[in-house]
């Protein structure tokens, strides 16, 4: 069984209102549920506090796929900060990146798949980790 990080953005599709990815998010969750662990970051749960009004509101919603709740490691929060770090030498302009930086180094740390819809970054600063994203995995 493969371990699969979800991103936020993911969970977002399935669960929030229509969006032009939401076909492909959830297609993509019923086909990696037999065969995937899915994992819950406390970064991608804080981001996903704004979808329900309360903590159990939100465990119920998400408590059909089985998440396994994972701690950021330490050694992922320390490449989160050097990838941020470069990303802010490079030009980059936005101060609200480093969740990104620590959904994908807790990933490539923990050698997690990672389901986006949105790989720019992650692809740019852990070109190593294995990404699940509409160009890699079309419907």
């Amino acid at each position: 069984m493969t371990s699969v990080l979800v991103d936020t953005n993911v969970f977002i599709d399935v669960f929030g209102p229509e969006t032009q990815f939401k076909e492909w998010s959830s297609e993509m969750i019923l086909r990696l549920r037999p065969q995937a662990q899915f994992i819950l970051t406390p970064i991608v749960w804080a981001e996903l506090s704004s979808m329900a009004p309360s903590e159990d509101q939100l465990m119920f919603m998400l408590a059909r796929l089985n998440l396994v709740r994972e701690a950021v490691p330490f050694p992922a929060a320390y490449q989160a900060g050097l990838a941020h770090i470069a990303y802010r030498r490079a030009g980059g302009a936005r101060e609200r990146t480093l969740p990104d930086f620590l959904i994908g180094a807790h990933a490539f740390v923990r050698s997690h798949r990672l389901l986006t819809r949105d790989p720019g970054r992650y692809r740019a600063y852990f070109p190593a980790l294995d990404l699940i994203t509409p160009e890699t995995h079309p419907i």
